[in-house]
């Protein structure tokens, strides 16, 4: 800091203040240049902390547990590696350790991106391609509806989020092939400009992940393993849900069913462990058949351990090289091309401790406390159900289980890492925020900021304004101009498939008109199809609490390839649809 004006006085009083300047201002420095590297010689997960981690699943009720990585690298070059779990893993009251595999969710994003990155470095390759390489010169079947968008993506819009596409997450699922997905896009429409905003989009990570089966005939997640989970020894980590559920070790998502938030926003409800949300998959990930596995695997598919993920750490901070053999598996390019900010995602911080947030390709770059760090969070599906909501109520926030929440963070310039895998799928995202930071805190001996009491605030206070935002139906809404029984039936969409809309039996006997309501005959008058009635018949079992076949409002049901619609009505021709991936 310079200050002419100053220096004008004394000698003495310009050195005393220079030493109360250098007392006072090193706090807001960049910490990583002045502040001695972390005494990495010491455990971080001591029973205090494992005291902290158990109290924060308690204070959240959560029914499940958390994988916790620290790795730490010494001034010798040698590692002090922690990995541990906590809390349940699964329904069987098995506890959670270090070994126990979450889906780690969109931290698939940067092994996809750094498969590109390989491909990139591939000398070999004929016709080379760079991260500036046009989509539309590599895949045949790329097109976006912005013919601007469409001619100039380049491999760096894609992994940095700025092709003005919005997520659209309904439009792929689980029967569908990637070359299908890519070929619909351009039935997608974009909500921004090219290059105007940075808008997550998991299917650019699903191009992304189709380079190596058009450049060099090999399945993406084929080549994964074989150019990186294989010689980075990252033994557990694999694309295939049935390899994860055959090793014993694959953890459930726990949901919470019939939380009155109400009454407690935090309530425990009754815990529900689901299906995982990804089952599919042969030794690399690939059947033979198409399958959500291969559609999804780029943006959300790999499935990992804390252990492996400690190992993961360590080679993103030894800028691609093996930490057991010393072997650079990764060229280093790719790891610093990747961790570029090429999009703002938050320009201004939500807290006083974080800086503005930038994005580059699967990584997003900030810093904590003064502490530059490099991470992304990841979340899943914790369950596939081929069930469909419409109703005129707002529907449960529980009734979407995300099921995993994984957040993995390095920090470059200290050469420590951290990593919190969770199972709880309703505040999974909010606890692995709170573990992580107490753990940095404890790792740069700073005094803990009690971001548990944040979150519960934070959380309450979100919860109060929806309550506050909601509008109730009318006790007397205004109809539709037609019959709800002819909203019944199938729709279709060139991107998003076929959605087959079918109405609660109550309707049958409820049928509304512009001024009165009038009984139905017959059931005749209201005929249901057998897919329907399959549907129907499931939902008590499950989708429990979700709709009630007694209530007299208008209440539809669809099945889309996946996705789960909830419709509600509330007047007119104007219905609340909530959305669920199963």
């Amino acid at each position: 800091m310079h200050l002419p004006s100053l220096f004008a006085a004394s000698l003495t009083a310009t050195v005393t203040l220079a030493k109360t300047q250098q007392q006072e201002q090193q706090p807001l420095l960049a910490q990583e240049s002045i502040t001695p590297a972390p005494d990495t010689a010491k455990n971080i997960l001591t029973p205090q902390i494992d005291s902290f981690i158990e109290q924060v699943l308690s204070d959240w009720n959560s029914a499940g547990g958390a994988g916790i990585a620290v790795v730490q690298r010494n001034e010798d070059g040698s590692w002090n590696v922690e990995n541990k779990g906590y809390g349940i893993a699964k329904t069987d009251g098995s506890k959670v350790t270090g070994d126990t595999l979450f889906a780690i969710g969109s931290n698939s994003k940067l092994f996809d991106v750094i498969a590109t990155g390989l491909l990139i470095s591939n000398e070999t390759l004929s016709p080379r391609i760079s991260w500036n390489t046009r989509i539309s010169c590599i895949i045949p079947e790329w097109e976006l509806s912005d013919p601007i968008a469409s001619s100039g993506s380049t491999i760096i819009d894609l992994m940095s989020h700025r092709t003005g596409l919005p997520r659209h997450d309904m439009a792929y699922h689980n029967t569908q092939p990637v070359q299908s997905l890519i070929s619909k896009i351009k039935y997608l429409r974009p909500s921004s400009e090219f290059r105007e905003i940075w808008q997550y989009n998991n299917i650019m990570y699903t191009v992304l992940s189709y380079l190596p089966d058009v450049l060099i005939h090999v399945p993406f997640t084929h080549y994964v393993k074989n150019h990186l989970f294989i010689p980075l020894g990252l033994n557990s980590t694999t694309y295939s849900g049935a390899i994860a559920e055959e090793s014993g070790n694959l953890a459930d998502g726990f949901g919470r069913d019939g939380v009155n938030k109400s009454e407690d926003v935090l309530g425990a409800g009754t815990p529900r462990a689901m299906p995982f949300w990804n089952p599919y998959g042969g030794e690399d990930g690939n059947d033979k058949q198409p399958s959500f596995s291969v559609v999804i695997s780029g943006a959300g598919g790999v499935i990992s351990s804390a252990r492996d993920v400690a190992t993961w750490l360590q080679v993103l901070l030894l800028q691609g090289k093996n930490p057991i053999t010393d072997e650079q598996v990764i060229p280093s390019s790719v790891i610093e091309k990747v961790a570029t900010g090429v999009t703002v995602l938050a320009g201004v911080p939500s807290y006083p401790e974080y800086a503005p947030i930038n994005y580059g390709g699967g990584q997003m770059r900030s810093s904590y406390r003064g502490f530059n760090f490099i991470e992304h969070g990841g979340s899943t599906p914790g369950k596939t159900l081929p069930l469909c909501l419409c109703r005129t109520r707002v529907m449960d926030s529980n009734v979407n289980y995300p099921g995993f929440h994984t957040q993995i963070t390095r920090f470059p310039f200290n050469n420590v890492g951290v990593a919190v895998l969770t199972n709880d799928d309703a505040y999974g995202s909010v606890i692995m925020e709170i573990i992580k930071w107490r753990i940095v805190d404890e790792l740069f001996s700073l005094r803990p900021i009690d971001w548990n009491s944040r979150a519960k605030q934070r959380v309450t206070e979100a919860y109060e304004k929806q309550s506050r935002q909601l509008i109730p139906r009318p006790d007397n809404p205004t109809p539709p101009s037609v019959p709800f029984t002819s909203l019944a039936g199938t729709y279709q969409h060139p991107a998003y498939g076929t959605l087959e809309l079918c109405a609660l039996p109550s309707i049958a006997s409820l049928e509304w008109t512009k001024s009165s309501v009038s009984t139905l005959p017959t059931e005749s008058a209201f005929p249901m199809t057998a897919s329907c009635e399959r549907l129907i018949d499931e939902i008590p079992t499950r989708l429990p609490g979700t709709a009630n076949t007694s209530d007299a409002v208008p209440t539809f049901f669809a099945y889309m390839d996946g996705t789960n619609v909830l419709c509600v009505h509330g007047r007119y021709m104007a219905f609340a649809c909530s959305f669920a991936t199963f």
